[in-house]
């Protein structure tokens, strides 16, 4: 169902929120992905997989409360919303429908050389 398609990284933005619940955003997502995967993320790629899932309804956000440590700019802020949460679903049991259908001989195959 293409209104439930998330790509790789959007999926693990979606999937990082989620484990951040009430402190998710921009730069503590950044952090967790990078200490999660060991990879690194731009800033840039971030914030543009952020908007494009808000603009899909996946996520919603909010502002924080501004702070002298940020110059006056508040946070903002990103929960999962109902309908990123069937989309995560949906892509848990895509994944899971496709690791099912793989022959064991194909995860097994033997090398000549």
């Amino acid at each position: 169902m293409k209104k439930y398609q998330l790509g790789g990284f959007e999926e693990v933005v979606m999937l990082t929120v989620g484990i951040l619940y009430n402190d998710a955003y921009g730069v503590s997502v950044k952090k967790e992905i990078e200490q999660r995967l060991t990879r690194k993320v731009s800033v840039g790629a971030l914030q543009s997989a952020l908007k494009r899932l808000e603009d899909k309804g996946y996520l919603k956000s909010h502002e924080g409360e501004a702070t002298q440590e940020r110059a006056g700019r508040p946070k903002r802020y990103f929960v999962i919303t109902a309908l990123g949460k069937r989309s995560l679903e949906h892509t848990r049991n895509t994944r899971e429908n496709l690791w099912k259908a793989i022959p064991e001989i194909a995860l097994n195959p033997r090398f000549t050389d």
